[in-house]
């Protein structure tokens, strides 16, 4: 039998004679690897070094069945305590969403032009309740009003400021992570942590924060729409735009209630699921509904008639992630969107409404999904982007506005 190194078994046998000195330097550590398709004396990397002892001790088979078991055993237990704490669950396996830390009851609230400088708001790109704040402040006008900070996920899935600083821009032409513009924190826990008494909750987003008194105003998505939507009175560039009319606010709750627990936080039901019971019951559920909506939208141009609401806001952002993301990362796999015409129509239509486009970045929506979300894609590869997600796709004619007056729309939205 040939001598042949652990580190390689294709490294040959020193047979040259030469001193002892000589000899001496090569160690595990310093041995390199010679081979004509590679640059000369490559260092050997932990992979290599992995792959090649795996080969001389099982060639091409594949390990001891337990080993393998073992293995599976262990990545089961560490899998469960990461999901434990990312995705809290019932005793079933089924995901309870964390409730928000922060709410605000607006109510009348009015923000004047003498404190008109004193919030902010965070959101993060990939986070569909965090594009619901940046939606309306889009539709209503309030670019100038609210500056904006862009958090990214970190790799211990905390919220981190990572991008570029671009002085002080704060219109939503140009969506994509930045630097913490008011606060200079590197992280969204050291903005929480800066409110009096601290805080070691979870630091989420959408966060609206209250500059001068340093303290977190909101940390609930849909309190914050309904202010940016009510609440700044002539401030706002489309103030007469009103996504939640008197007239309509009982539907709008009956259309979001069923949103919410079905699709907004269905997918992640899903996706997050803990037992197979859990799973199937959070799937059907979510299918049933995305049918039931199909049929709805066959005759309805918006949820709630012929104007676009807070509830079609609310379930636009999960539409516009659902092939996107979850249909193949969450195992929400039964359909995709595009299957379903009246919806998949119907996200274009709200798409191409003035400045929706520009709130949406996909690449850094897979990004946060696929690359951040170890526990449900260990290896962080991010899949190609589906044709029919891109911008040119969802810019094709939706012919939705033959299911309401004429020109109704494009006088409202148009600022």
């Amino acid at each position: 039998m040939s001598s042949i190194s652990l580190l390689s078994p294709t490294f040959p046998t020193l047979k040259n004679p030469e001193s002892k000195s000589k000899r001496k330097q090569f160690t595990p550590t310093t041995i390199r690897m010679s081979h004509p398709s590679q640059s000369p004396n490559p260092i050997l990397n932990p992979k290599q070094l992995l792959t090649n002892i795996t080969r001389l001790l099982w060639g091409k088979s594949l390990p001891p069945q337990l080993i393998i078991s073992t293995v599976r055993s262990t990545w089961t237990t560490v899998w469960q305590l990461m999901m434990a704490q990312m995705a809290p669950s019932d005793p079933s396996g089924d995901y309870t969403r964390p409730t928000s830390q922060f709410r605000a009851n607006f109510g009348s609230f009015t923000l004047s032009r003498q404190n008109r400088k004193t919030l902010h708001l965070y959101v993060g790109l990939p986070c569909p309740w965090a594009h619901r704040t940046l939606i309306v402040m889009a539709l209503k006008g309030l670019e100038s009003v609210v500056p904006v900070s862009v958090a990214s996920p970190g790799i211990d899935g905390s919220w981190v400021f990572d991008g570029i600083d671009n002085g002080d821009r704060t219109g939503l032409d140009e969506i994509k992570p930045s630097l913490d513009r008011v606060n200079g924190c590197k992280t969204l826990r050291e903005v929480y942590k800066l409110r009096q008494g601290g805080y070691d909750g979870r630091a989420t987003v959408p966060m609206l924060w209250d500059v001068e008194m340093k303290e977190v105003v909101c940390n609930e998505s849909y309190d914050i729409i309904e202010l940016f939507n009510s609440g700044f009175g002539e401030l706002a560039e489309n103030s007469g735009l009103d996504l939640s009319p008197p007239s309509l606010k009982a539907r709008i709750e009956e259309w979001n209630s069923i949103i919410y627990h079905s699709v907004n936080n269905g997918v992640y039901k899903c996706g997050f699921s803990q037992s197979q019971e859990a799973y199937d019951a959070a799937v059907n559920g979510l299918f049933d509904t995305l049918d039931m909506l199909d049929d709805h939208l066959c005759s309805s141009r918006y949820l709630c008639g012929d104007a676009l609401t807070l509830a079609d806001v609310c379930l636009f952002t999960t539409l516009i992630r659902f092939d996107l993301v979850y249909n193949v990362l969450f195992k929400c796999t039964k359909k995709k969107l595009v299957e379903y015409p009246n919806l998949h129509g119907y996200m274009r239509d709200i798409y191409q409404i003035p400045k929706v486009a520009e709130t949406c970045n996909f690449g850094a929506t897979m990004d946060g999904y696929y690359k951040f979300l170890f526990p449900l894609n260990p290896g962080n590869i991010r899949p190609i982007m589906p044709a029919g997600c891109g911008h040119e796709a969802l810019s094709r004619p939706h012919n939705r506005e033959s299911l309401s007056p004429v020109s109704k729309t494009s006088e409202v939205y148009a600022l």
